[in-house]
């Protein structure tokens, strides 16, 4: 059986939201200080032994990142027709990446999205 390589890099952003069709608090605007993890495989490693150098999935995620911090999320085009839940800024930020750092040799398995240290959601498709 062939190794996979998984790499990671954790951030966060701030920004705001409100859950549309929520019943109770999180229904009304609040904020987070979301915890981002973005995790990269792949299957071979370069001449030094690097699979993807840590400093271009980190430059990924703040480009994409750029977007959300210190918005509201709900004013923005990618949650106009979904709420901006954990699981659904989950989804946006593996495509978003994926469309950034996917190629034949590495690509995106998984983004984790936390609004507290506690509770969050990982996106990934099979």
């Amino acid at each position: 059986m062939a190794g996979v390589f998984e790499v990671y890099v954790k951030t966060h952003f701030s920004a705001a939201h409100s859950l549309k069709g929520y019943q109770g608090d999180c229904a009304r605007i609040h904020g987070h200080n979301w915890i981002i993890e973005v995790f990269v495989k792949c299957k071979e490693l370069d001449e030094i032994g690097i699979g993807v150098d840590f400093r271009d999935v980190e430059q990924a995620v703040k480009d994409v990142l750029q977007g959300l911090d210190h918005f509201n999320l709900n004013e923005l085009p990618a949650f106009k027709d979904v709420n901006p839940s954990s699981e659904n800024i989950a989804r946006f930020l593996y495509k978003e990446l994926g469309e950034k750092l996917n190629s034949d040799a590495v690509k995106v398995s998984r983004v984790k999205v936390c609004e507290t240290p506690g509770a969050g959601a990982f996106y990934w498709e099979e």
